[in-house]
């Protein structure tokens, strides 16, 4: 089966705080930060499948079941009997959402070049990969590599999330990684607390412009409630926030880009894409969890419609 996009990382179950028995009832969800946005572009439409690897146990079967749901191809996740599925909890106080990962050593992070579907990879119009995806392990980080490889000598478009976690590698290291991958990237898709971590700046334009000197063609920075900036063949284009009533932002930049690769390989210009993006970002916050709230397009539509209508 050909695919519009093909998604690499490593999926997650989450327990989510609700706020409910003072703090200590919590909601079981799913995450992953590339699954999530598999699930949000499989919303949206688009034909997604996945290349991971989960543990012989209840978790990896429940995301299997929520592959199905959501018609997300996961015939290249491989199970690993001899590792687990990652889990994590968020908590939630007056600063924000706060996680706790439980995923060192999980089968995901098994990940190997010669467990690529090569020819899947290269029959999809995007593969769209994270900081995270290669932050997990070394083998995971050469799997991203050579993921890469396979795209590009196809003609495959690749979409890179930064997602910095520098509680899984240190910053140096991150650094390096990171920017090789923005290097061999066509879409870029970072937050500005990435970039300003990572490049020592602290402008909106600046961070883009760091990312295109890198070599990406495409740039998506996300500035969560200030909105986004686009950046593609010398045009900018600044998107303001979508007004939501956000209860958890979890998973929201990760909904910002399944939805605008959803849209891009529908033949959207980057400018239609972004604002469909940032109205689904938008509404994924006004519910618990990363997966969840992610809309379908016909609230997406409803939405970007209400907006048009206020003028």
């Amino acid at each position: 089966m050909s695919v519009d996009i093909i998604a690499l990382g490593e999926p997650m179950v989450e327990f989510n705080q609700t706020g409910e028995r003072a703090g200590r009832l919590y909601l079981q969800g799913f995450g992953g930060d590339t699954s999530n946005a598999a699930i949000a572009a499989a919303r949206q439409g688009a034909r997604v499948a996945y290349v991971s690897a989960v543990g012989d146990d209840v978790y990896g079967r429940m995301l299997r079941e929520l592959w199905d749901r959501e018609g997300v191809a996961h015939t290249d996740v491989r199970t690993d009997a001899d590792a687990f599925t990652a889990v994590y909890v968020v908590d939630h106080d007056e600063r924000g959402h706060h996680f706790s990962f439980f995923r060192r050593g999980s089968a995901a992070s098994r990940m190997r070049p010669q467990d690529l579907p090569a020819d899947r990879i290269a029959g999809a119009k995007v593969l769209h990969l994270s900081g995270i995806s290669a932050a997990i392990s070394d083998s995971a980080c050469d799997t991203c590599f050579a993921a890469i490889a396979i795209a590009r000598k196809a003609g495959v478009m690749v979409s890179f999330d930064t997602n910095l976690r520098l509680k899984l590698w240190p910053l140096d290291r991150a650094r390096a990684v990171i920017k090789a991958l923005i290097a061999r990237c066509d879409i870029c898709l970072p937050s500005f607390e990435d970039v300003a971590a990572l490049s020592g700046l602290d402008h909106p334009d600046a961070l883009v412009d760091w990312c295109l000197h890198l070599g990406a063609r495409t740039v998506a920075l996300k500035l969560g409630e200030r909105g986004a900036l686009l950046a593609e063949g010398g045009r900018r284009m600044r998107l303001q926030p979508h007004p939501c009533r956000p209860l958890d932002a979890t998973g929201a930049g990760d909904t910002f880009g399944g939805a605008l690769l959803a849209r891009l390989v529908a033949g959207d210009a980057l400018e239609a894409a972004g604002r469909y993006a940032s109205v689904a970002a938008a509404l994924s916050t006004q519910g618990h969890g990363a997966v969840a709230p992610i809309p379908r397009s016909g609230q997406v539509r409803a939405a970007l419609a209400a907006v048009t209508a206020a003028g």
